[in-house]
């Protein structure tokens, strides 16, 4: 076998870079001034590299700017075919406009921006009477960064609650406990990690819908178990979990033990799909044992990135001691928060979509996003390649695809309840007839198409098996939705008609010159995270940390 050497293309690019300087001066200049207005003419197209880890002696005009910054960000994927993503990606022009004029607002500067937390006021209420929180009980909430936050501040307001009354009992409160599936978002397990709490997994299986198992809930409780977090939309599969019956298991538990356990509701997308899709299904403040409810309106809110909501039952379950009282900004302002500046906009894009649209904006919405991921997954089990794992296309209480039922209905309720998820995998025939398809190439020759579809494995018990994944937003056209469909097909015929030594190749695309180059070895672990999900072990530059210095996000 012939010797390579390793080819930096950085250094050959630094090279003649420099070698072009020294011996034609700068491009363009010959002696005179230049007045083109175009942004391509700087110093940055041609002969020096655009600043990365130190800012520049001097500048470019504005327009440059924008030009450069604007040509880097071509090489994202589209937002509306990254279908990955439950954030909206589409936001109305008028809404667009309110944002341009409050953009430069501060949330925190309570006492200057008095109509902005007016707005704020309102969202709160209109969320509280959604998920029948009652006046009476006098309801307590707050916007936050998204429901990652909105759930850290739920499970330490359950925290402190179950140390106030233990203290009280004269009892020991050094080894608090968290509930949750398997199948929970990082976000849940971030908050048993940061406020050092144990946080106590149930596994999951296809028998519990690849959710938090109900039937195994008395075995992980105690006497130490501050809550449970239970997920109103799976993000794996889609699924509800079931609340009230979960609530009914602790209601019994309490009246055996005496111990009461509180339930913290992630409603990150189902929050806003539930009240519009599934009013008969209860879930929320209906049930005494629900305190605290999360919700993204960043998601199926319809808002941009950067908002989240929850919301207390009643200002009883959130503990006094945790709530700010700011008076250096002019006012007294009440807050529990994990941040303090951020941006106003999106409350009042918030605040736009609920007078705009209303309840029956809202349905029609949501109820259009369930219709198109009902005919996505019809479509892939009716091809005999794929099996759906989600469930919003099977009529209520059938659990399996049987291709002589179909029901035309476009009532949610009378479909298995969940969220626009379609999370689906290759069928048992399909990889008993075609076994040199692996499941990981059709997302990558996806993502060749421009769509950002993943595949990954299902939690823990069920790691073994991989699923891909599409989430139905409101921007899915009905064109898109017919061409998606066509696409997957397509892809899949490929890979079965393609020959197996290619199949390999396509797995692993680089593997064979990963001993002879950094980018080589880049590519050879990226071939491993389809097949294992995990970036752990990716090498620097394909976990986003080109800088001088490593960026966590």
């Amino acid at each position: 076998m012939s010797l390579s050497k390793h080819i930096s293309a950085d250094e050959l690019l630094r090279k003649h870079q420099e070698r072009y300087k020294l011996h034609s001066g700068r491009p363009g200049t010959s002696g005179r001034s230049m007045h083109v207005a175009s942004p391509y003419i700087n110093r940055y197209t041609a002969w020096e590299p655009i600043p990365k880890y130190n800012l520049p002696a001097n500048g470019v005009d504005s327009k440059s700017a924008y030009q450069i910054i604007h040509d880097d960000l071509d090489l994202d994927g589209k937002p509306n075919l990254n279908l990955a993503s439950f954030v909206s990606t589409f936001v109305e022009d008028e809404a667009l406009r309110l944002t341009n004029e409050n953009i430069t607002k501060n949330l925190a500067d309570s006492d200057e921006y008095p109509a902005l937390m007016d707005i704020h006021s309102r969202c709160i209420s209109i969320l509280g009477s959604i998920w029948h929180a009652l006046p009476s009980e006098k309801p307590i909430g707050s916007a936050t960064t998204g429901s990652s936050e909105a759930i850290l501040l739920g499970g330490l307001a359950m925290k402190r609650r179950w140390q106030e009354k233990r203290k009280a009992e004269g009892k020991d409160t050094s080894n608090p406990n968290i509930i949750m599936g398997a199948n929970a978002q990082v976000a849940l397990e971030k908050f048993a990690r940061y406020f050092e709490v144990e946080a106590r997994l149930i596994p999951v299986s296809e028998k519990s819908n690849h959710c938090l198992d109900a039937s195994k809930v008395r075995d992980y409780v105690d006497e130490n178990t501050i809550g449970i977090f239970v997920i109103l939309g799976s993000t794996y599969t889609g699924h509800y979990e079931p609340v009230a019956k979960i609530s009914e298991i602790l209601d019994k538990y309490e009246a055996e033990t005496g111990i009461d356990i509180p339930i913290h509701v992630d409603g990150a997308s189902g929050g806003f799909i539930a009240p519009f899709c599934h009013p008969n299904t209860v879930w929320d403040f209906r049930l005494k044992r629900v305190h605290s409810i999360n919700t993204s309106g960043h998601k199926y809110g319809l808002v941009a990135a950067g908002l989240g909501w929850i919301i207390w039952r009643s200002e009883a379950y959130l503990p006094k001691h945790l709530i700010f009282e700011l008076k250096y900004l002019g006012g007294v302002e009440q807050s529990f928060t994990l941040n303090f500046s951020r941006p106003g906009y999106q409350l009042i894009q918030q605040y736009y979509n609920f007078i705009h649209l209303g309840q029956a904006g809202y349905s029609r919405i949501q109820r259009n996003s369930l219709s198109n991921a009902r005919l996505l997954s019809n479509v892939l089990e009716s091809t005999g390649y794929f099996t759906c794992l989600s469930e919003i296309h099977r009529r209520k209480g059938l659990h399996k695809y049987v291709p002589s039922i179909t029901d035309d209905s476009d009532d949610p309720e009378n479909y298995n309840a969940g969220i626009p998820v379609v999370a689906w995998r290759l069928s048992d025939a399909f990889k008993k007839n075609y076994p040199h398809v692996k499941q990981s190439s059709i997302s990558t020759m996806l993502r060749v198409k421009g769509y950002i579809i993943p595949n990954y494995p299902l939690p823990l018990d069920e790691a073994d098996v991989e699923i891909l994944r599409v989430v139905v937003r409101e921007s899915m056209s009905a064109d898109l939705l017919e061409q998606l469909c066509e696409d997957i097909v397509i892809v899949t015929e490929t890979l079965i008609a393609s020959d197996p030594i290619d199949m390999a190749a396509l797995a692993h695309p680089l593997r064979q010159i990963q001993e002879k180059s950094h980018f080589g070895r880049a590519a050879a672990s990226l071939g491993s995270l389809s097949e294992h999900g995990s970036t752990s072990d990716l090498p620097k530059t394909t976990k986003h940390e080109h800088g001088q210095y490593k960026g966590v996000c």
